[in-house]
């Protein structure tokens, strides 16, 4: 019987393909061997360590120390307030404590007991201007002013007429409010408030007022060393 040389062919380029591709193989195994020799995979099992204390030792003092969030939590509070964390500030705060407790003893002994000055006076023909406190209010200082007439006679005032100066001469304006334009005299007290700019008032320490009556102005009416409120 005679052989077809088709399939005779066929055999043969099978057979060279098997053999490449076998050839291949081998040759790909052997140069990835030969390139990874002396290469080793890391040993992690926690076996190695128990047999010597060194190898342990050694191991405990590359490993990373994992901080409390306390901790964390106080150096970065420390930071902020601008300390350093590492020192001890036991003695600081006490320093500091004894510090703030001697200056706000300074700044009450420095500060004069206004509220003592007060009630301030001034009386002329039977009528009598008071002063009995001084306060902030915005941006303006009020006086408490009080006045009574206990002469025979009506007194009328106009207070645009109401001169204040603080202790450097200053004329200062100021405005009255609630105070009666004729003071009856009955003796009754009638209470209003005379207002200043703080704006005016700047290194000013106390002010003054004066106060005639209108038209005559027969009577003269005068407080000095009124305190500046702060």
């Amino acid at each position: 019987m005679a052989v077809n040389s088709t399939v005779v062919l066929t055999l043969i380029l099978l057979t060279l393909m098997f053999g490449a591709g076998v050839t291949s193989s081998v040759l790909g195994f052997t140069t990835g061997r030969e390139a990874l020799k002396g290469t080793t995979q890391p040993d992690v099992r926690p076996s190695n360590n128990a047999g010597t204390g060194k190898q342990g030792t050694a191991a405990s003092k590359e490993q990373v120390s994992i901080l409390k969030e306390t901790d964390i939590l106080k150096t970065v509070k420390a930071r902020i307030e601008g300390r350093d964390p590492d020192k001890k500030t036991v003695g600081a705060n006490t320093k500091a404590d004894k510090a703030s407790s001697k200056s706000a003893t300074a700044k009450k002994t420095a500060t004069p007991n206004v509220s003592a000055k007060f009630p301030l006076n001034s009386r002329d023909g039977g009528v009598t201007l008071e002063v009995s406190a001084t306060s902030q209010r915005s941006n303006s200082m009020l006086l408490d002013v009080s006045m009574k007439n206990e002469g025979s006679q009506a007194v009328r005032f106009l207070y645009s007429f109401l001169n204040v100066t603080d202790n450097q001469g200053r004329a200062l304006s100021a405005t009255a409010e609630d105070l009666p334009a004729e003071l009856p005299p009955n003796g009754q007290v009638y209470y209003g408030t005379v207002s200043i700019p703080t704006a005016l008032l700047e290194n000013a320490k106390e002010v003054s007022l004066t106060l005639t009556d209108y038209p005559g102005q027969k009577l003269q009416l005068q407080i000095s060393g009124i305190p500046v409120a702060k």
